[in-house]
């Protein structure tokens, strides 16, 4: 398992609506290519993000499904990330000062990156999963940015 946590200058709401705006999720998730389709009631659970994955020409169709939301301090997704199988991420967010620490976890659950032990998993987990709260970050604050 990875864990890794990132502060930015905004609050934990403004830290939920970038993750609660499904459209945005290409800009910070290391991977994900292109948005095709966000359930109308993303991120309720159950609620489902159409992506790709990948870079043209070689694009494969996925999604990831809300499994646990808890606005506005945690989100549990279920990431399928063919071929590679599917993997729990938990994010969560909490107040810190004026601003906001969000945490992210990730495991593989399924598929052949579940048979690769947990030791193995974490270093690749965290370089991706270190990107990813980079880019988060800078959607947040970004927007924070363009409000005041």
């Amino acid at each position: 398992m990875s864990t890794l946590s990132r502060q930015v200058d905004a609050t934990v709401d403004q830290v939920w609506e970038v993750l609660a705006d499904g459209w945005l999720y290409p800009l910070w998730v290391v991977g994900a290519a292109r948005m095709r389709e966000v359930d109308d009631h993303w991120p309720a659970v159950g609620a489902r993000l159409h992506h790709s994955v990948g870079s043209w020409p070689v694009m494969l169709d996925d999604q990831t499904t809300v499994v646990e939301a808890t606005p506005p301090s945690r989100l549990v997704l279920h990431a399928r990330a063919l071929p590679f199988g599917t993997a729990e991420v938990v994010l969560e967010v909490e107040a810190v000062g004026a601003g906001a620490r969000i945490t992210m976890s990730e495991r593989a659950i399924a598929g052949p990156g579940a048979l690769v032990p947990g030791p193995f998993q974490s270093p690749i987990l965290s370089w991706r999963n270190a990107e990813a709260l980079q880019r988060l970050g800078y959607v947040v604050e970004h927007r924070v940015g363009h409000r005041a």
